[in-house]
């Protein structure tokens, strides 16, 4: 034996090391195969792998005896997997997904695609059609129990792998992955339908909201002529009144002589009427669009699994009279506040007249599936908030929360902290030393802040891009990835493998950048056709993967010297940018205020201080912007490197204050009406003088404690 190996052994028996052999190495073959299942990735298992053999003092065999003994070890746990979802299918279940992909439909496709293309529609024809792929998912009767044992990462694996397959290619593999992967598209697609049907009804609501409340202000346009010539003749007439007082004239004969008394009591009727009109207001209108609501509501309420909170069972209750088309003698109205403006206009309608009613309950059970008091059982968007909250346990020993998990604690130094910042804040105001801004008359004033470019600035910014050399953005995308690997991130969609086609793989990236397509991509290149790119795409290429590469090149940008002149990477900011799309927003029922009837998407980016774009999502045009902002600090590393987070004025919210004091990050957010903005604090009696008229109440701290768990 050589030295070396008689070193190694008595290196071993000094300090405990085994080595990957005898039963260690089965214990920890059995080890890894147990571990698969829950494991993301080859190297998520790899990692686990080297972790446990730490623990177990067991030297690290070789990495390709590693690669292999993981490999093995998540094809065993695939195949399990697919074996237990086909075992909880009967005979039946299974004929019925075969013939998923045997039947053709209109157009030559098959069953299995027909159910796969499906979109949230804008009007009751795309709502039925909807309803149509729903209720012949449910026919298949696949209970969610059959996948109740299996990671929900592995389910989401599965679903997208079906999504990715040609009918053709599911017909060629094996039976008891076709089953599987079936099995979970169906199962899986049928919540993602229910939530489509749910969107589909918030945009006709909303649709429905806006034509009541057009054709309200037209009303009130129509009547302004009206209304303009009955003012003046009531103006002249009371002219006249006040004329024969003076002179001593008999009133009526001033009547008759301004205007007859016919037209008086036509000119008072007018102005009743006028009355009624500009006292109207938009829900004297949305009953027009009962007929619109007759034809898949009925029916979208008898096929949602709808649940609700306690304060939401009289909604539920009235939802399902009205799925269930039974005539309603006396319609209960116990949804509505007794505040709500629907009560007037219910009150109104004649006995027997249930049509206001029911469009009353379609409208809110719009907004009950906004808010979470109503919730679909198995949905991702509408399903029960309860479900997604993390346990108080698990929140007590996660170490990442910046809170206390005792309110007590969290009061007393928010306390302390707020006493501290006011008397700061007031000593500021006394002596007028608040940065770019003043307290004038109880009103906090906050300068605009104005562009600062130094003299020269644009032309040194032209020489430096004429030292640049040339070069062609394909040469250099192939640099960056010899030098840092971000293509290693798009990895197949089943075997886990990085793509061996680097040049495909960049050209699908760079017809992505480019928004140039496949097709043109295809044409423009002679190394690859379409359909080639097209296989390239759809099993490497995800959103998880984009995010993945931008991450290493972020995270190799930060080591340059040259980018610690521009931050240390420990702040960032966040914006959305819209890019218009075809077709009218009015007919796509995606409307708001800022743009309009344009219709679009968003691309929220965030940039950190080292001019890093280190998260990207497209968001619909017309949502909030608030939510995304944590999205995207927490997709990766280098947003939980972040501490201090900038944004505009559409990012803001106090429930993104509150979440974002939970987890470290301090915003500095753009406020549009930040001077009508209150402080609430916990003695107002003790605010420094200069600062009282900005406090707004006090903070309730009975209230902090008692949701303190659910916070």
């Amino acid at each position: 034996r050589q030295t070396r190996q008689q070193h190694m052994d008595t290196l071993r028996e000094i300090y405990g090391y085994k080595t990957f052999t005898g039963r260690g190495a089965r214990d920890l073959r059995e080890w890894t195969f147990g571990q698969a299942e829950d494991a993301r990735s080859n190297e998520d298992l790899a990692h686990r792998f080297i972790v446990r053999c730490r623990e177990t003092s067991t030297i690290l065999p070789a990495v390709s005896t590693i690669e292999r003994l993981c490999a093995d070890a998540l094809v065993a746990a695939e195949r399990r997997i697919e074996t237990r979802i086909v075992e909880n299918l009967t005979a039946d279940v299974r004929d019925h997904l075969d013939k998923l992909l045997s039947e053709m439909l209109a157009g030559n496709i098959s069953r299995f695609i027909w159910l796969r293309n499906f979109e949230v529609g804008n009007n009751s024809a795309a709502a039925n059609r909807l309803l149509d792929r729903l209720e012949f998912l449910r026919t298949l009767n696949i209970n969610h129990s059959a996948l109740a044992s299996i990671p929900a990462h592995r389910i989401a694996r599965l679903r997208r792998q079906g999504e990715r397959y040609f009918t053709d290619g599911l017909r060629d593999i094996t039976s008891d992955r076709r089953w599987a992967i079936l099995a979970v598209c169906v199962v899986e697609w049928e919540a993602a339908i229910a939530d489509a049907i749910v969107e589909t009804h918030d945009r006709i609501v909303g649709k429905t909201w806006r034509e009541a409340k057009r054709q309200h202000d037209e009303t009130i346009s129509g009547s302004k002529a009206t209304l303009t010539d009955t003012i003046r003749t009531f103006t002249a007439l009371g002219a006249s009144l006040l004329e024969a007082r003076s002179d001593g004239t008999p009133l009526e004969m001033a009547v008759a002589s301004s205007v007859a008394w016919d037209r008086l009591a036509q000119l008072v009727a007018t102005g009743t009427q006028l009355s009624n009109t500009l006292a109207d207001e938009p829900l004297a209108y949305v009953g027009q669009g009962y007929h619109r609501f007759r034809r898949y509501a009925p029916r979208m309420l008898r096929c949602l699994k709808l649940e609700a909170a306690p304060v939401a069972g009289p909604l539920v209750a009235a939802a399902l009279s009205i799925g269930e088309m039974k005539g309603v003698a006396s319609p209960e109205r116990r949804f509505l506040r007794p505040s709500s403006k629907w009560n007037r206009h219910l009150r109104a309608q004649e006995k027997g007249d249930t049509r206001l009613w029911e469009v009353a309950v379609l409208f809110h059970l719009r907004d009950a599936f906004r808010s979470g008091d109503v919730w679909l059982a198995h949905s991702r968007r509408y399903g029960d908030l309860k479900q997604v909250l993390v346990p108080m346990i698990a929140a007590q020993e996660n170490a990442k929360l910046a809170v206390p998990s005792n309110p007590q604690d969290w009061l007393a130094d928010r306390k302390a902290r707020l006493t501290i910042a006011l008397k700061r804040l007031a000593r500021a105001a006394r002596n007028g030393t608040i940065p770019h801004g003043s307290i004038e008359d109880g009103t906090l004033r906050i300068d605009r802040l104005t562009a600062d470019v130094p003299d020269g600035a644009e032309a040194l910014i032209l020489d430096l891009y004429r030292r640049m050399p040339s070069v062609r953005i394909t040469d250099m995308l192939l640099e960056v990835d010899a030098a840092l690997g971000f293509t290693d991130a798009f990895t197949h969609l089943r075997t886990g493998a990085p793509c061996r086609d680097r040049i495909g793989l960049l050209n699908v990236l760079l017809a992505e950048g480019l928004n140039l397509g496949l097709r043109k991509m295809a044409e423009a290149t002679n190394t690859h056709d379409y359909w080639q790119l097209s296989r390239l795409a759809r099993w490497h290429v995800e959103s998880e993967a984009m995010n993945q590469a931008l991450a290493i090149v972020v995270a190799a940008q930060g080591k340059l010297p040259m980018s610690r002149v521009w931050g240390m990477g420990t702040s960032a900011s966040s914006d959305g940018q819209f890019f218009p799309t075809a077709r009218h927003g009015e007919a796509m029922n995606m409307v708001n205020a800022k743009y309009g009837s344009v219709p679009g998407l968003k691309a929220y980016t965030h940039v950190s201080d080292q001019f890093a774009p280190f998260a990207c999502q497209s968001i619909p045009a017309t949502v909030s912007e608030a939510p995304y902002i944590l999205d995207g600090l927490l997709m990766n590393e280098v947003g939980r490197h972040v501490r201090e987070q900038y944004a505009d004025t559409a990012g803001f919210t106090d429930h993104l204050f509150g979440a974002s004091s939970l987890l470290g990050y301090n915003l500095v957010l753009r406020i549009r009406d930040l001077p009508s903005k209150r402080l609430y604090v916990f003695n107002p009696d003790t605010t420094p003088r200069e600062l009282r008229k900005l406090v707004g109440g006090k903070a309730r701290e009975d209230l902090i404690v008692a949701n303190w768990p659910d916070i």
